[in-house]
């Protein structure tokens, strides 16, 4: 039995990630930290309470005394460090906190492993030669592309919000760390994520929630920015593919290929909700422009071909699919 010790994954990917894992993997004990901020909830984790593989502990990862209690006491010989502040409208009001967790915080984690995994720089102890530290970052590290082009693991970073600089800093900790020390460690950048136990003040949920309760759906400036969109149990898959595949020291790529503009997102979703829930007037009405957020960036689009080629890893929905699995969610939730 390995114990990996998971973190922030009472949010929305860990929340997803920690039942697929389980149910995959037999072998393994999850050991779940999260501080419960406003984006984490365990009721998004009610399926593994009773799973005698599974155990939560409340708790803050810059904690150092408390990362290395949990290092000491469970053997910890893997991480999957999913914890981050990661709303970028927050981080303009308040990005002190993001640099907090999301900088010193990555820190901390990897510094521990280091000291309990490793005698000296490039020598693990026997038992831990297999321990891996995998980070979870964003396409945002990258910056904004232009009508054209993708983001490759070459791309260089060009953070435009303090949310992404402070993702491209614990990104650069953890190269560090594997350059420095020859931590064995591997990251993943994902392009914008959709399906089921996300928080409701993302765009999505926003959308579906407003629409609804027959309130004003707001989307920002033009509405023709556009994202990559990634179903989230795609994003897990993709992340185990990693975990137990990836070289060691590289960057993988997680792209849905399904690239939209806001306006494209709501549209669809008004389409399907006209279907399922109708109304006496379209959803569409209740779209509204609202003033665009300062830093927004235009366009970010993943190529994902490293990690399709490597390690064939696959995304098995499309938007068209994933995005109704998503909205049959969220009715059983909002109804």
């Amino acid at each position: 039995m390995r114990n990996i010790l998971l973190t922030g994954t009472a949010g929305f990917i860990g929340s997803n990630f920690v039942p697929y894992f389980l149910e995959k993997y037999p072998e393994y004990t999850l050991i779940n930290l999260d501080l419960l901020t406003y984006a984490g909830n365990l009721e998004n984790l009610k399926e593994c309470e009773g799973n005698p593989r599974y155990k939560f502990i409340k708790g803050d990862i810059c904690n150092r005394e408390l990362i290395e209690f949990i290092f000491n006491e469970y053997d910890i010989q893997g991480v999957i460090h999913f914890a981050a502040e990661s709303h970028v409208d927050n981080s303009i009001k308040n990005p002190g906190v993001f640099v907090q967790t999301n900088i010193n915080g990555t820190f901390t984690l990897l510094d521990v492993a280091y000291k309990y995994w490793m005698d000296k720089p490039f020598t693990c102890k026997a038992k831990y030669k297999d321990a891996r530290f995998h980070h979870i970052s964003t396409d945002e590290v990258y910056g904004t592309l232009g009508e054209t082009g993708l983001f490759t693991e070459n791309t260089p970073y060009a953070p435009n919000s303090p949310y992404s600089a402070s993702k491209a800093s614990s990104d650069m900790l953890v190269r560090s760390y594997q350059e420095t020390y020859g931590l064995n460690s591997v990251i993943t950048n994902c392009s914008n994520n959709y399906g089921p136990k996300q928080h409701d003040e993302k765009l999505i949920p926003t959308i579906i929630r407003k629409a609804l309760s027959n309130k004003p759906i707001p989307i920002y400036g033009d509405g023709k920015n556009i994202r990559d969109w990634l179903y989230v149990l795609d994003h897990c898959k993709g992340i185990d593919c990693v975990y137990h595949s990836g070289k060691s020291g590289q960057t993988y790529n997680i792209g849905g290929r399904n690239e939209r503009t806001n306006l494209q997102i709501v549209d669809r979703i008004c389409t399907i909700l006209d279907e399922k829930v109708p109304k006496e007037k379209s959803y569409k009405e209740l779209i509204t422009f609202v003033e665009d957020r300062s830093g927004h960036d235009r366009r970010y689009a993943i190529d994902a071909t490293k990690l399709e080629n490597e390690l064939g890893w696959t995304a098995d929905e499309n938007f068209d699919s994933g995005i109704v699995k998503t909205i049959e969610w969220y009715l059983r939730k909002y109804n």
